[in-house]
């Protein structure tokens, strides 16, 4: 095989580099997101130190989760999808190089900070202003290099995927930049340019759509790639995609006030935030039903692929995520699940279900490809990796279920002299077995992550750079 690269060869560097700190990100968020659990069941777990308390410990799950596991799940995707479909090398080497190396020391930023006790308070936008400048220069360079591949595309047309994660990009510098807008007062301590319930709006109107944006339209676009190359079938309906893809992004935006239901936000605001998020569930279940019917003549597949059946139960999890998001925006049922563990388990529907399943099966389809390889080291462990997260997903999600109705119900009980039914202390131990059943969830989760982490390094060991090297060129040859 020859290992002479042309210049045309795609740019897979950057795409192994970003997909294997997917992994070992994805291992210890994960990780750290069963150990804070843990320590609701068994609460010396804090080890009475200040930095691993759950207040500080939590922020740094949630960023790891979301911005290190998930955001270079989508830097590799978006890198590797972005030149495949445009049959034509990333247009800047070392501007890729600078986005990983800077996502990296930004996490690695996170990391430190966060223990310490410095934060922002604001939900995904904890970083300080240091860490947050940084955090924008890697994202505005992300931009150049994604949109600068596609301008110097040798295809005439921009595959829909790429619309996806075109919007993901431009959107999320925009929430992040105005959200992040602060007055420093000393390095690591900074107030935020907005005051009060104009904070709280702008806040959730970024926090909404940092799941909408980062957490689902950048990973749509993953789906729109890897689901039709997984089950080989074109996607079921390339107009519906474009139809799905401006009615999200124009709907989504708007969003953010079902948030702050029953709170100082005006109350026009918040109806708005829940008509716009019950008219939501109409693209979202587009998308959702268009992924599907891709695999229409190729559902025996599901049977011997399990890389397959990870796109496919995503998108059954994203299905029921943005059918229980618009019904939990109705101010009524809100009433009740508000301030719930409830939310807690829609949130985890969301990322456990949807965004890290699809993930790990993106993961699990390039990596052979980015390494010269026919197939991952072993489809069996593919297998147990899937029902250990299919299991832990479900185990997490139900157990969110009972505590959140339950806490909603006894925190909402009145006795006939108008005085609460219930202490607090009540409802949290009526939560305790759920916190048990949700720590075990995570557990499996986790525990899955190990395989997989395995089953890539055996994959890579048994590359050599040679092989790794050529997979670009034949990637090309491929293409053309």
């Amino acid at each position: 095989m020859s290992t002479a690269i042309s210049p045309t060869a795609y740019n897979y560097k950057v795409v192994r580099q970003f997909a294997i700190m997917t992994v070992v990100w994805g291992i210890l968020g994960m990780g750290l997101g069963v150990f804070i659990a843990s320590q609701l069941v068994w609460p010396e777990l804090n080890f009475g130190l200040a930095w691993t308390s759950f207040g500080r410990l939590r922020p740094l799950h949630t960023n790891l989760v979301i911005f290190a596991f998930g955001g270079c799940a989508l830097f590799a995707t978006s890198y590797y999808v972005v030149q495949r479909t445009c049959q034509t090398r990333l247009i800047s080497d070392s501007l890729a190089a600078f986005t990983f190396w800077g996502w990296q020391a930004v996490i690695v930023g996170a990391i430190i900070t966060l223990p310490m006790g410095f934060t922002t308070t604001k939900e995904y936008a904890e970083l300080e202003w240091p860490l947050a400048i940084l955090l924008a220069i890697v994202w505005v360079t992300y931009g150049l290099v994604f949109f600068g591949t596609i301008v110097k595309r040798k295809t005439k047309h921009i595959y829909v995927g790429n619309w996806f994660y075109g919007a993901f990009i431009v959107v999320t510098a925009m929430l992040h930049i105005v959200n992040h807008a602060s007055l420093p007062v000393s390095f690591f301590k900074s107030y935020s340019a907005y005051s009060g319930a104009t904070d709280a709006m702008i806040q959730w109107w970024y926090g909404h759509n940092a799941v909408g944006f980062f957490l689902t339209t950048g990973f749509l676009g993953m789906m729109y790639y890897f689901v039709p190359k997984q089950a080989e079938r074109p996607i079921y309906s390339y107009r519906l995609s474009i139809v799905h893809f401006w009615a999200l992004i124009t709907l989504y935006i708007w969003a953010g006030p079902h948030h702050l239901h029953y709170t100082a936000l005006p109350d026009w605001a918040q109806s708005l935030g829940m008509a716009m998020s019950i008219i939501l569930l109409a693209p979202s279940w587009g998308g959702m039903i268009n992924g599907m019917m891709t695999l229409s003549g190729a559902w025996h597949k599901l049977r011997t692929d399990p890389i397959l059946r990870f796109l496919v139960v995503s998108l059954a999890f994203y299905g029921m995520s943005t059918f229980e998001g618009p019904m939990m925006a109705i101010k009524t049922v809100n009433s009740l699940s508000h301030y719930t563990d409830w939310t807690i388990g829609h949130v985890h529907a969301g990322a456990l279900g949807w965004v890290a399943m699809i993930s790990i099966g993106a993961i699990y389809h390039m990596i052979p490809k980015l390494f010269g390889r026919t197939q991952m080291h072993s489809i069996g462990l593919i297998n147990t990796h899937f029902w250990l997260a299919t299991i832990g997903t479900v185990l997490y999600i139900a157990s969110m279920w009972v505590n959140g109705i339950t806490q909603g119900l006894m925190w909402r009980a009145i006795n006939d002299d108008g005085t609460l039914t219930y202490s607090f202390v009540e409802a949290l131990q009526a939560s305790h077995p759920g916190f048990i059943v949700r720590a075990l969830g995570g557990a499996f989760f986790a525990s899955g992550m190990l395989f997989m982490a395995y089953n890539v390094w055996r994959t890579v060991r048994a590359s050599n750079p040679a092989e790794a090297k050529a997979a670009e060129q034949i990637a090309v040859v491929g293409a053309h």
